[in-house]
């Protein structure tokens, strides 16, 4: 197979088609549109190997200066902006997480499951996930139910490699890894772009449904787009992609598009912009059937100290008032959603529902509960 630079040959087809296939038909107004804007953030404290007290001070500056970045920014449905804390297994500290537990009570916040593997198993990841979402939901107080009263978690895959994608079988080992998380309570997987990584798949700017193959890595490449009035596959685990396009206005060697993945972070071309966003509205990811319903996820590494430094500092806050602007000018709705917020509404959506789609947030599963906290402790 042809390697192209970063990767393109994997993801590049199917981005030209979307573009060629936007381009040719009449330019759809968003007049009355509402989107739903969230962050997947990969938090990781001991991110680079950093000492205890580093990563501490990491947890703090979030605890602490969430707050004063999110000040009087309200959205459509006069909520707060909202942030999805992907918590990584392996570096589990119940500090840390509590701290993060407590900016959730403030609002502006929900924590799901990171998880980053190698050479693993099936078994010994099963294991590893039930006992981790247990200890969030019964010592944290945190993550959702089902309706049969399971735990529910959203997932992201540490290095990108989601059923072993790496065609070195590095950063995971497990084929089956789509049923894994299936079977143990996740409702959607938010890992998507993986772009310019040789894991992303070629399926692009899709909400869809993964059917495991456990013969085969990389199940998730194609799957059952989302769509009103479909049912989902019993068997299928929901993908929720963030956007990934060319940028012309970002040149490699001043010929060569830049590559917009969604990624938010302090190196030069992943500043959060305004200009950014009509990217990520122009990915059109949605829920095929209700084009009025866009969902933009970007995602970050929000605990490194230059990183939170963006996240939480006057470019973040710039950044959101840009884009309620662009919504208001536009005559669009923006919706600020967790991971959790973003699989109600797409459900809803999948049976059918219209208007404003702030209204279900909590429409499939609902919000976490801290009166849990500690229960299994006592």
């Amino acid at each position: 197979m042809l390697t192209l630079p970063r990767n393109a040959q994997i993801w590049l087809p199917a981005v030209v088609r979307q573009s060629v296939r936007r381009s040719g038909r009449r330019r759809r107004s968003r007049r009355g549109a509402h989107v739903m804007f969230a962050i997947a953030d990969h938090f990781e404290p001991f991110n680079g190997g950093v000492s205890q007290e580093r990563a501490d001070r990491r947890v703090a500056r979030w605890r602490e200066g969430y707050a004063g970045m999110t000040e009087g920014l309200r959205d459509a449905d006069g909520r707060m902006p909202q942030h999805s804390f992907f918590y990584p297994i392996e570096q589990y500290d119940e500090r840390h997480v509590e701290a993060l537990a407590a900016l959730a009570e403030s609002g502006g916040a929900e924590i799901e499951v990171h998880l980053h593997h190698d050479a693993d198993n099936s078994i010994n990841l099963r294991r590893t996930l039930v006992a981790f979402v247990e200890l969030l939901h019964h010592r944290h107080g945190l993550l959702t139910r089902h309706a049969d009263g399971s735990i529910g978690y959203g997932f992201v895959h540490g290095n990108w490699a989601l059923d072993n994608a790496h065609p070195d079988g590095r950063h995971c080992g497990v084929n089956d890894e789509i049923s894994v998380l299936k079977q143990t309570g996740c409702y959607a997987d938010f890992t998507l772009p993986a772009a310019p990584d040789i894991s992303q798949t070629r399926t692009v700017n899709s909400i869809y449904y993964a059917i495991d193959d456990p013969d085969r890595p990389k199940s998730h490449d194609r799957g059952i787009r989302a769509a009103v009035g479909r049912r989902p596959p019993s068997d299928g685990l929901l993908l929720v992609q963030g956007p990934l396009s060319l940028d012309w206005s970002r040149r490699t060697l001043g010929v060569l598009p830049g590559v917009e993945a969604g990624a938010v972070d302090d190196s030069a071309g992943n500043w959060p912009k305004g200009s950014r966003f009509r990217h990520w509205l122009a990915a059109s990811v949605i829920v095929a059937g209700r084009p009025d319903w866009i969902f933009v996820k970007i995602h970050t590494h929000g605990a490194p100290e230059q990183n939170a430094e963006v996240l939480l500092g006057p470019a973040m806050r710039q950044f959101h008032t840009s884009i309620l602007q662009q919504v208001r000018d536009q005559d669009m709705h923006l919706h600020y959603v967790t991971a959790r917020e973003i699989a109600n509404i797409v459900r809803a959506a999948e049976d059918g529902a219209t208007g404003n789609p702030g209204e279900y947030r909590d429409y499939w599963l609902p919000p976490p509960s801290r009166s849990w906290k500690r229960s299994s402790s006592r």
